[in-house]
């Protein structure tokens, strides 16, 4: 799906690429801010939400380049979940055809809720790192959570999802910084699933989503970089701020819809 590109436009789409994916880099959330703006750019909803897959994938997995180089990441500890998240995508997105992904939002702004609410209450949860390796019946816990939230990415096309992920490492004891890490890890897993079913269906906008990818790479590069020397603190805050806009939105979303009926 190619279409001339008109340098406002172009301007308008690296500006916003950047900033999406600083703030995606450490803890999700960046699609508040990229996809508003390919929808101002015309493209249909469809193509805009394929589109911003393609930015979030490249910005995950330059995130997670970066916090592997930096030793926030252990990729040896948590790989074999990266087909879990993968596979759950594609489900996800499959499951869309069969069901309106609507029914899912009022759960979903639930689950958001308890864990803005859970989080800032928990004032020095996840300032260190308390990990220890997790029982037979935690593991399999853990990992039918990590699936659901892959599929939860493919069938509602990711709002939370990082906020989701981030919540989960948390929960097992890891600090922010390593909890954000390994969240842009499985995050790329689920993105790049749903990246690859919308190029196979043809939504995917090249013109608009490669310049806007490309100024997504330097914002996850600097955001990245910007979050493991600030520390566990800053990414805490990052953290409820963007849970809180991601409620906001989406609630409003939903009460819009209501209204509109």
């Amino acid at each position: 799906m190619f279409v001339e590109l008109d340098p406002s436009l172009l301007v308008i789409l690296i500006v916003f690429g950047f900033l999406a994916s600083f703030i995606d880099s450490v803890v999700g959330g960046g699609g508040l801010i990229s996809l508003p703006a390919l929808l101002f750019t015309g493209l249909s909803p469809a193509s805009a939400v394929a589109t911003n897959k393609l930015v979030g994938t490249m910005g995950s997995l330059t995130s997670t380049y970066m916090f592997y180089r930096s030793g926030k990441l252990d990729l040896k500890s948590i790989y074999k979940l990266f087909p879990l998240v993968f596979i759950g995508s594609i489900l996800g997105a499959w499951a869309v055809h069969l069901m309106n992904p609507e029914v899912l939002k009022p759960l979903m702004l639930v689950m958001l809720a308890a864990v803005a609410v859970y989080t800032v209450f928990k004032k020095d949860w996840g300032s260190v790192s308390t990990y220890k390796k997790l029982t037979n019946r935690g593991f399999i816990i853990f990992i039918v959570v990590i699936f659901a939230i892959g599929f939860y990415d493919g069938f509602l096309l990711g709002p939370g999802t990082g906020s989701f992920l981030i919540f989960a490492f948390l929960m097992i004891g890891f600090d922010f910084i390593k909890a954000a890490g390994n969240a842009k890890f499985l995050n790329f897993g689920s993105n790049i699933a749903a990246l690859l079913m919308f190029m196979y269906l043809g939504e995917v906008n090249y013109v608009y989503g490669l310049p806007m990818a490309l100024a997504g790479i330097a914002g996850a590069i600097l955001g990245s970089k910007f979050a493991i020397k600030r520390g566990s603190g800053y990414v805490r805050a990052l953290f409820i701020g963007v849970t809180f806009l991601l409620l906001t939105k989406n609630l409003y979303d939903l009460i819009a819809v209501h209204f509109h009926r």
